[in-house]
């Protein structure tokens, strides 16, 4: 089988690493693909969003399956495009259409979605610059913090929390008149804070049955502590510690249940990865967001722990009997260590050239910013590469992941020290 990986990050490389192990795999390619794809699989300089030049790729290349990593182009509707050209709905797509992506494509969508289906969810407002004084007074019936979430995509970006009320009403005014955050917060919605430990939940489903895939917890703020700017995730742990069976259970009848189930009803096919970002407030989960592909870094610690042939998973997907599959998950723990350029996730320099992780031993390198120049690996991001690894526990662990990360270097290369510390 050939099969086309669609996106750049370590996402990608990951999933690229895993398809690669199947005997049933003939060629890969991965469009446009980073440094560490280019190792085991083709890149192809093809933008994720550039569905005439992806068509023509699987055309010359005979190419059966397209998995794409990115939610972009799921909200774009490359899932759709497949299937209204006669030359290309042959071709299996990992990814859902265009309706069901508008769950991570709108924020004002997936709340609508969740209520419809009475899944746990922070209560919530919608608001548009013309109803900006309605916003304001719907602000001060809450309690700070205050939650603001930009309705489209916004790079990771979107989501504000805010202590002081006078800020949050700037802030609401920033992103509704003054685009804060481009035609992403032309709609705001305002949710009630929810405190807790966060977790993500990733769900394969083939739009009848699914497979919970194991959880994980990512570390989205820059600084230890979680303290700083929020960036696309600085470190991961897979499994969850505090995830005990009665959460699990939980989380499986009142959340990933309803949420297949609801897809359903409202008839929007989907084939591919949910990931549900959820909060336990006190004993019981509540969903924060849906995403409509793999999270990443906690791809990096997910997929490495799937015992399975992912070929024959994705090959299920496509055929609706993924019932059939017996998922096989490691017992081991997977920790990810994410490497950053520095002033990341704000201003930095790419072309820093990498060295020392061909030295690195029991751990595995996933490749997400980086980009080949004469001959060298280079930064070509801000998340530069993640480095995952299997132990025991979470701290056994994380002790690989860091004695390996003594060994690469690039100018101005910034990680966390303390992923794990809150568990």
């Amino acid at each position: 089988m050939n099969i086309l990986i669609i996106g750049a990050g370590g996402r990608e490389h990951t999933l690229a690493w895993k398809l690669k192990q199947s005997p049933k795999l003939n060629k890969l390619f991965v469009a446009p693909g980073n440094a560490g794809t280019a190792a085991i699989a083709i890149n192809v300089l093809i933008d994720v969003n550039d569905f005439e030049a992806i068509k023509t790729l699987v055309n010359k290349e005979g190419i059966d399956m397209v998995v794409v990593g990115p939610e972009d182009p799921l909200v774009n509707g490359i899932h759709d495009f497949f299937l209204k050209d006669s030359e290309l709905k042959h071709v299996s797509v990992i990814g859902p259409r265009k309706m069901a992506a508008n769950l991570e494509g709108s924020k004002e969508y997936a709340k609508e979605f969740l209520f419809r289906h009475n899944i746990p969810t922070a209560a919530y407002k919608s608001f548009t610059s013309d109803i900006l004084e309605e916003g304001y007074s719907f602000l001060e019936t809450l309690k700070p913090p205050y939650v603001l979430k930009a309705d489209g995509l916004a790079a990771g970006k979107g989501v504000l929390i805010l202590n002081d009320l006078q800020e949050a009403k700037d802030e609401l005014k920033t992103m509704l008149v003054d685009a804060k955050f481009g035609s992403a917060s032309a709609t705001v919605v305002i949710e009630e804070f929810l405190a807790g430990i966060e977790l993500s939940v990733f769900v394969l489903t083939d739009g009848k049955g699914y497979k919970v895939l194991p959880m994980a917890k990512d570390y989205k703020r820059i600084g230890e502590g979680d303290s700083g700017l929020n960036t696309g995730g600085m470190g991961a742990i897979s499994p969850v510690p505090f995830a005990d069976k009665v959460l699990m259970d939980k989380i499986q009848e009142q959340i990933v249940k309803p949420t297949v189930e609801g897809l359903k009803k409202d008839n929007l096919p989907y084939k591919g990865f949910i990931f549900i970002g959820l909060i336990k407030v006190g004993d019981d989960p509540f969903v924060i967001e849906y995403n409509v592909r793999m999270g990443d870094p906690e791809t990096e610690v997910v997929i490495p722990r799937i015992k399975n042939d992912l070929v024959e998973v994705f090959q299920a997907v496509a055929d609706q009997t993924l019932d059939a599959i017996d998922l096989q998950i490691d017992e081991r723990t997977a920790t990810t260590v994410m490497l950053v350029s520095g002033g990341y996730p704000e201003a930095y320099e790419k072309g820093k050239e990498i060295t020392g992780f061909e030295k690195i031993e029991d751990s595995i390198v996933f490749h997400a910013g980086t980009d080949s120049k004469d001959g060298k690996v280079v930064t070509n991001g801000g998340r530069v590469m993640a480095i995952t690894s299997f132990g025991t526990d979470f701290k056994e662990a994380l002790l690989k992941s860091y004695q390996n990360i003594n060994k690469i270097h690039f100018d101005k290369m910034n990680y966390r020290k303390d992923i794990g510390f809150d568990l």
